[in-house]
């Protein structure tokens, strides 16, 4: 009998219509469109603007348009797996209220939090599920509003975050299509060089929090810069060895878009050019766990069955791993 993969058999991604280019930002912190470019190879961002819209609002545009896509019903969808760092609230999880949302009647959910990495995780939890043959139908959704958590007066942090949101559908492979592996990471002792510092039980909020913006992204950016920089190239070229495969063999290089310098470095430790490089960092910015999945969605037209891809990512906390996934179809 053969194996049973988790193959992703739809894309589909949403970015809000507001765009928060480089020139606004001039006009809010101290910098300029240059230093924000050579240093992120970011020149916009997308924020969603509208009185009490949250993460799962950019998640229902995505899921619907999924689920047309794969001509399915959202209630023969089994579970949904949404990886958020910007729940709508801490408590129901944003899954169960994109289930409502969207009219999952027959799933169960749950949200995912591994900051950057939080897509790549959900993804390789989600193919676990299908593999067992537990579940046919999986929704593995990475978005976040991040605007909520930025400090528009902190020219380090304001500048690389934005909102999105992707989703994929994993179904049933025995082809030999869909996630072949995946190697994931973490360690906490990186929390304190990325975090956020208020909202959660040790420091709950309070008039000192809200005033002192400690409910927004702290980031000691040079050392998550190395730490990413290393550790995301590492693991990439890591599971490439661990599959017997040679840049040549590379189809696709999907990173989480964070840096463009961090992007460069992981392709070349890879050894992969540029043209097999998915890049959309300069429009969209950091969306967090929205990054991989938007890379997917804009490239879908140019994806062929049996490309060999591998996604990689590097998160707060910190998190870091590589999925190496046959696309499959």
């Amino acid at each position: 009998m053969s194996k049973i993969h988790a193959a992703i058999t739809a894309v589909n991604g949403y970015v809000p219509e507001y765009v928060l280019t480089n020139k606004e930002l001039e006009s809010i912190v101290d910098t300029t469109d240059e230093w924000i470019t050579t240093r992120t190879g970011i020149k916009e961002r997308r924020i969603l603007k509208g009185e009490g819209l949250g993460t799962s609002d950019l998640a229902v545009e995505a899921v619907n348009g999924l689920l047309k896509k794969r001509g399915i019903g959202a209630e023969e969808i089994e579970l949904i797996i949404f990886c958020t760092t910007t729940p709508d609230m801490p408590f129901p999880a944003t899954a169960n209220i994109l289930a409502d949302k969207v009219g999952a009647k027959n799933a169960w959910g749950y949200d995912l939090q591994a900051a950057c990495s939080g897509f790549i995780f959900g993804l390789a939890t989600g193919a676990q599920f299908i593999e067992s043959g537990k579940h046919k139908k999986v929704l593995v959704i990475g978005g976040d509003k991040m605007s909520s958590i930025v400090n528009y007066n902190d020219r380090t942090t304001c500048i690389i975050f934005g909102d999105g949101c992707g989703a994929v559908l994993l179904e049933p492979d025995a082809e030999g299509y869909g996630v072949m592996d995946s190697i994931l990471k973490t360690d906490g002792s990186g929390m304190q060089f990325l975090h956020q510092k208020a909202g959660g039980s040790v420091r709950p909020a309070s008039h000192e929090t809200v005033d002192n913006h400690e409910h927004s992204v702290y980031q000691e950016g040079q050392t998550v810069f190395k730490f990413a920089v290393t550790k995301m190239a590492d693991v990439a070229a890591e599971i490439m060895d661990r599959n017997g495969l040679v840049s040549e063999d590379v189809a696709w290089l999907v990173p989480h878009q964070a840096n463009k310098r961090i992007i460069d470095a992981t392709a070349s430790r890879m050894g992969v050019g540029p043209e097999k490089v998915m890049i959309n960092i300069q429009r969209y910015g950091n969306t967090t766990n929205g990054t991989i999945p938007l890379c997917l969605w804009e490239w879908e037209s140019q994806l062929k069955k049996g490309d060999n891809i591998i996604l990689a990512a590097f998160g707060g906390g910190f998190t870091w791993g590589s999925v190496y996934l046959k696309w499959a179809y």
